[in-house]
């Protein structure tokens, strides 16, 4: 399932704290796995994140066929339970990505890198966003609404897609000069 997996890549493992130094009850410190790894290593990672970003948005799209053909009366519910899955994916991902920005533009001090994958970041969010509203256009509900508004939104989301594209060859050009 697309959540367990995005879990179990992005989990962060606890390290104890030293509960007799300080005299406090012991306390888990988070840790983050890419912390000291090569700046090769967190590009492979973001594009891993996208990978996953893509299965996640097969996930949605399926679902919202199998929306569509179970009516009516429609599979409301079954329907929004893969959205929640997928929204849960979409945010460990994120939460993921923001984290390499951070370490990037911090500690690596790779201010190109960063704002790479915030640009990435940025365009994931508009192809979401616009994905969602094609989806709520085109539920029965709505159907035979302005086709011209779907037309653009569909280009939006394919040029989105190039620029998402666009952005992960650079940062994986820019990733290599770097080092």
């Amino acid at each position: 399932m697309i959540i367990t997996e995005a879990a179990a890549e992005s989990a962060v493992p606890a390290v104890p704290g030293d509960a007799e130094a300080t005299g406090a009850p012991e306390r888990e410190q988070l840790v983050w796995p890419w912390k000291d790894a090569a700046i090769r290593a967190l590009v492979q990672r973001i594009h891993q994140l996208q990978a996953e970003r893509a299965q996640a948005f097969r996930r949605l799209e399926e679902g919202h066929r199998q929306y569509l053909s179970s009516g009516p009366p429609y599979d409301f519910p079954r329907y929004r339970s893969t959205v929640h899955e997928v929204t849960q994916a979409f945010a460990a991902a994120s939460r993921e990505v923001l984290a390499v920005e951070a370490e990037l533009a911090g500690p690596r001090a790779q201010p190109l890198l960063a704002s790479h994958v915030r640009r990435l970041q940025q365009l994931e969010e508009t192809r979401l966003a616009t994905v969602a509203l094609l989806q709520l256009m085109g539920t029965p509900e709505l159907t035979g609404q302005d086709n011209l508004q779907m037309h653009q939104l569909k280009m939006k989301v394919i040029k989105t897609m190039e620029a998402i594209s666009e952005v992960l060859q650079d940062l994986r050009f820019d990733a290599e000069s770097a080092e």
